[in-house]
């Protein structure tokens, strides 16, 4: 009895022991864990031509240090998948935004798409790596896109009256 006990208490410690190394390879707290960008909504969900619409997203719950002066970048594609404007807004540290926008008088019916990703970041950690802390363009060599899907939420575009 007393045997299998000693197996037990060791297993568990070696458990422990793995655990705890497991856990320092993420460098956590010297690198933060993955924080990506917040969901963001866009309302109304149908419009017409010259109709405004607002595209919104909330603080988020972590820290993405997105710094002074973030920015959002919007765009909206059509029903063919063509870029029809591509904007920047004010962003906030956390994340918050909210950007409006009138959609073009010219854009045809469909189910269109917009996309917004915070502007010159690599807001993408799937690589392991805290790449929101670099900017592109900045010159940091270190920066390593990653191979993730772009948000896209639908927006559906009613004929004109």
């Amino acid at each position: 009895m007393r045997r299998r006990t000693g197996r037990a208490v060791s297993l568990f410690l070696a458990a422990a022991v793995a655990g705890g190394a497991l856990g320092a390879c993420s460098g956590y707290p010297h690198d933060p864990p993955a924080c990506f960008p917040p969901k963001y909504s866009v309302d109304p969900g149908t419009v017409r031509p010259g109709e405004q619409v607002t595209v919104s997203a909330p603080d988020v719950d972590c820290n993405p240090a997105y710094g002074q002066g973030a920015k959002i970048e919007v765009s909206l594609t059509d029903a063919a998948g063509r870029e029809i404007f591509k904007k920047t807004g004010p962003m906030n540290n956390d994340g918050g935004f909210t950007f409006s926008f009138e959609v073009p008088s010219g854009m045809k019916p469909g189910k269109a798409g917009v996309t917004a990703m915070p502007y010159r970041l690599d807001w993408c950690d799937d690589t392991g790596r805290n790449n929101r802390l670099k900017r592109q363009g900045a010159g940091d060599p270190g920066l390593a896109r990653t191979s993730c899907v772009i948000p896209v939420v639908p927006l559906m575009i009613r004929p004109a009256k």
